[in-house]
């Protein structure tokens, strides 16, 4: 389930049928993320993935219209395999989106339940980010992105 938890946050809860290493590995290396990663008809490159306090992520968001969309994160706290403390933010010059998220990932008899708080300045700004972006739709698409990725690999792909 994904809501608008209040006028800044965005809070979304999955169960995924893997364990919680296997969930916290896919948010966490680059070749795995980049297989299911943003929205449907979305495709994601990484620059730069250092999965450390103060480390980065770079990466390409490319939209199916064609467009880019250039994003960093900076993680503040990593506790693998629990939890991701992040700032988000967009391309400066063309996106300037800026959000705090944590991601908790919690073991549930052998699933993983997946709880992820995207907390906005303003909430003018998530205002705006649902507006334009649907973040919430997207949020929604990626996750299930997740959900068949982990399926698959449990079914011994890769």
């Amino acid at each position: 389930m994904t809501k608008r938890n209040n006028d800044r946050e965005i809070v979304a809860t999955r169960v995924f049928d893997a364990p919680r290493e296997l969930v916290f590995e896919a948010w966490t290396d680059p070749e795995r993320i980049g297989k299911w990663w943003g929205p449907n008809d979305f495709t994601t490159t990484t620059d730069v993935m250092d999965v450390k306090p103060g480390g980065i992520w770079l990466f390409i968001m490319h939209g199916p219209d064609g467009r880019d969309y250039k994003n960093k994160i900076v993680y503040i706290e990593v506790v693998k395999p629990e939890r991701l403390v992040y700032k988000h933010s967009g391309d400066e010059d063309t996106e300037p989106v800026n959000f705090h998220v944590t991601v908790t990932f919690a073991e549930r008899g052998g699933k993983s339940e997946l709880t992820m708080r995207m907390v906005f300045e303003w909430a003018a700004e998530l205002d705006r980010v649902e507006k334009e972006y649907g973040a919430i739709e997207g949020l929604n698409q990626t996750l299930a992105r997740l959900g068949d990725y982990l399926t698959l690999q449990r079914g011994g792909n890769r």
